[in-house]
């Protein structure tokens, strides 16, 4: 399963960092790349919950999803 993700609030390659980490330590991800330049990311993973992805970016108190 390919999880297309537009993020807002990055603006330098920490940022992107910060939020890999984030999306890859929902249970599930199997990969997470991210491009603070597109302001996107692109997860990969079985059983993913978008719900969890959310919340685990939400949870940086700098970054949000906003659209799949």
């Amino acid at each position: 399963m390919e999880l297309n993700l537009e993020i807002e609030g990055m603006s330098c390659m920490h940022c992107a960092r910060t939020v890999q980490s984030a999306l890859e330590s929902v249970p599930g991800v199997e990969r997470a790349d991210v491009s603070w330049e597109r302001g996107k990311a692109v997860v990969e993973g079985n059983e993913v919950s978008k719900d969890r992805l959310v919340e685990a970016v939400a949870e940086t108190e700098a970054y949000h999803i906003v659209s799949e």
